[in-house]
């Protein structure tokens, strides 16, 4: 699978581990649901701590995509949601620790709250896994 960044002189260009657009050669798509902070035991990892939940999100999709024989240089659209937006700057963080360059196309959003009060953050990801 190649990832190509999209790069248009007429829209700004992120300094956040993003890209605004990218192009995938590939057929076979990997839709992954939205992760939380669980670990396969169900325990939440990082009650409180948004990073330590964020580490936990991007290990379950890593651990997913390798269950297919992927990685998460294949992922090409990250769609996330933070329940304040105090934590975008830490998910940069973390989502620039988790991903190399071409980064994927991405949206944040910030949400009152996830389906549990405990859970701060929730991803989901597409990837091309062929």
């Amino acid at each position: 699978m190649e990832k190509t960044k999209v790069v248009s002189p007429k829209v700004l260009q992120p300094t956040a581990p993003f890209s605004q657009a990218i192009t995938a050669r590939g057929h076979t798509f990997m839709f992954i649901s939205g992760q939380v902070a669980l670990d396969a035991q169900g325990n939440l990892v990082g009650k409180g701590d948004v990073r330590a939940q964020l580490k936990q999100i991007f290990e379950n999709i890593k651990a997913l995509l390798e269950a297919r024989g992927a990685t998460l240089d294949q992922v090409v659209k990250l769609t996330t949601f933070l329940t304040d937006a105090d934590f975008y700057p830490i998910f940069n963080e973390v989502r620039r620790e988790s991903l190399k360059e071409v980064y994927p196309a991405s949206t944040a959003v910030i949400v009152k709250g996830l389906v549990n009060k405990d859970w701060l953050a929730e991803v989901e990801a597409i990837a091309i896994v062929d």
